[in-house]
């Protein structure tokens, strides 16, 4: 992994700290608090010089790199207004600071969280930002200089065990940007599977894969179906981690495993194409959590599932007509195989519906195009049968800074995936609600006493947002600090 792996907390003077710089956060009335004061006398009166000349506004995303005359390095954050403080400007601080440090091949920073910064999940969003502003994924790379890496970083005052979640959790998600940025020949299923073992050496964590003769024995029809037409062995991924009481119903968390997909018989354009080694991202928020749950060590009872394949058009594949059986014995008509990730995502939802008696389920799935025609790059579109649940989402949220957006499940759309000649099709009404249309298809795989939600995290999982902590062109990891914060581990 290419991103900040050695972070320390400390409440002493930063001038004890042997790092090559410092940063320091500044509110938009320009006033010096004594933590920049001290910053200014080592810097030479740099910060008042700056001031002076206009050069710095203290606005929320702006990050400035000033060298004193002794050779000290700094680096100023904006904070905006005092008073107005929020995670999430504090995350895209500690992320610029983490590019310029890039940047600037400067090595080594002590970050200063601000003193009126006391809640502690203020001092969790700088430890994320500060590891995810870090991250850089050149893993392929043989030619040219090494790209510059920031090798370590103290995060002085605030509060120390929620700098040591920020760090576990922003781990876990530069694990998912690298899954899932990888390319399909690489991030194969067993790639999968090999990283969900990897996790599963943990306490509490039991790993079990089904191979391609076992899940389609067990009658998993639309996983199969959608997988016939590739060599690459799929893959059937449960992860169970049971720290909970035995009593206590786990939460499970299905993530779509498409590593490649070429519409199958309903090719894509080519256009575009190999962006989709990105429709597996569904399973690089599960395995990104789990990975987070393995090492908090929450005491509670959590299920990750990930059906994994590709969808390609060999002779042996499925085809447009054919009629799928999933687990829970209900029939499928195969209008398009470009939408087989809602098939694979029926076999893994009926799975959890009949093997658990779960607290609730969440779906994760690059599903559909149309999410991104209406919500663009901005949001996940969510939909579920729960609304305390959904209020859940939306209030974890608001706090971690991840967008969401619901879509309604009603009747009108729950009767247009219905099919003449099975139980269900794999399309809704043409040129419509296409989102709406994979979320009730998902629906009827579902037990109908299960909370359930789905999101569809097409327009989110990797991309065009102009934020420090993401990279442009690139995974995001988007949606797992907000599973993180629902479960409340």
């Amino acid at each position: 992994m290419a991103h900040l792996s050695n972070v320390k907390y400390s409440s002493t003077d930063w001038r004890q700290n042997k790092t090559n710089s410092v940063a320091v956060g500044i509110y938009d009335d320009l006033q010096l608090s004594r933590q920049v004061q001290g910053v200014n006398r080592e810097l030479g009166r740099g910060i008042s010089n700056a001031l002076s000349a206009n050069l710095i506004k203290g606005k929320v995303g702006e990050v400035k790199i000033l060298v004193g005359k002794k050779g000290t390095i700094a680096f100023l954050y904006g904070l905006g207004k005092k008073g107005k403080i929020t995670a999430e400007i504090l995350r895209k601080a500690a992320a610029g600071v983490s590019k310029l440090c890039i940047t600037n091949k400067v090595a080594s920073v002590s970050f200063l969280i601000p003193k009126d910064a006391r809640d502690s999940y203020l001092s969790q969003a700088v430890a994320e930002g500060i590891v995810l502003g870090s991250y850089q994924f050149h893993e392929f790379k043989t030619v040219g200089d090494k790209p510059f890496e920031l090798k370590n970083a103290i995060i002085i005052g605030g509060n120390r065990k929620a700098i040591i979640k920020g760090v576990t959790v922003a781990d876990g998600v530069c694990l998912a940007r690298d899954l899932e940025n990888r390319p399909g020949n690489i991030a194969t299923p067993s790639h999968l599977a090999d990283n969900a073992k990897q996790i599963g050496k943990s306490p509490n964590m039991k790993v079990t894969i089904f191979e391609r003769e076992k899940f389609t024995q067990m009658g998993m029809g639309a996983l199969a179906g959608v997988s016939s037409g590739t060599d690459v062995p799929p893959k059937f991924i449960i992860m169970e981690y049971m720290a909970g009481p035995k009593n206590q119903k786990p939460k499970i968390l299905v993530g779509k495993g498409l590593t490649f997909d070429s519409g199958g018989i309903s090719i894509k354009p080519a256009s575009k194409m190999d962006e989709m080694k990105y429709d597996m991202c569904g399973a690089g928020v599960v395995i990104g959590v789990m990975k987070i749950v393995s090492i908090l060590k929450p005491k509670m009872n959590i299920v990750g599932i990930v059906p994994s394949t590709e969808n390609m058009s060999g002779d042996k594949a499925y085809r447009p007509g054919d009629i799928l059986t999933a687990y829970n014995g209900k029939t499928i008509e195969v209008l398009n195989t470009d939408a087989e990730g809602r098939l694979i995502l029926a076999d893994a939802l009926s799975y959890a519906s009949k093997h658990y008696d779960p607290e609730f389920i969440l779906d994760f799935a690059t599903l559909t195009g149309a999410v991104v025609v209406a919500l663009g790059h901005v949001a996940s579109g969510i939909m579920g049968t729960d609304n305390p649940l959904i209020e859940q989402i939306k209030s974890s949220s608001k706090i971690t800074g991840e967008k969401v957006w619901e879509f309604p499940l009603w009747d009108e759309y729950l009767d247009q995936v219905k099919s003449n000649i099975a139980d269900v099709k794999n399309l809704g009404a043409p040129g419509q609600a296409g989102s709406i249309a994979g979320g009730a298809f998902l629906n009827s795989f579902v037990n109908e006493n299960i909370p359930w939600c789905h999101f569809d995290i097409a327009g989110s999982a990797w991309g065009d947002k102009n934020l420090p902590y993401q990279n442009k062109g690139l995974a995001t990891g988007e949606i797992i600090r907000l599973v993180v914060d629902l479960l409340d581990i």
